[in-house]
């Protein structure tokens, strides 16, 4: 069971890495790799960051599908996030081992870009 401390320990530890200032997205450059999803509580209302569940870039549509098939008790998306190259992740759901391989591979390829 991962939790945002340990989305922060990962990520603060790749190089380059800076954190937002709210505390809810790490960035590589100008270029954010992995962020607390905002979900939308009330109707009309600013979205709530929800630091129980992670967004976090993919290389694309390929691999976004085969994580969301693959594991929908972990994985999920949204409308928002439709033709996006994201996936949102149930912390409470990933083990340590995954989700440090999930943000590193999304550090590498917001790098490359």
């Amino acid at each position: 069971m991962a939790r945002w401390d340990d989305v922060r320990k990962i990520a603060l530890a790749l190089p380059g890495v800076t954190e937002r200032q709210d505390g809810f997205g790490f960035s590589v450059g100008k270029k954010q790799f992995c962020w607390a999803w905002n979900e939308r509580v009330h109707p009309k209302k600013p979205r709530v960051p929800r630091p129980d569940v992670l967004a976090v870039r993919v290389a694309g549509a390929d691999e976004k599908a085969a994580l969301l098939a693959g594991d929908p008790d972990t994985f999920f998306t949204e409308p928002h996030y439709d033709g996006f190259p994201a996936v949102l992740v149930r912390l409470p759901a990933i083990k340590l081992r995954e989700l440090r391989k999930l943000v590193g591979d999304a550090h590498r390829i917001q790098s490359q870009r």
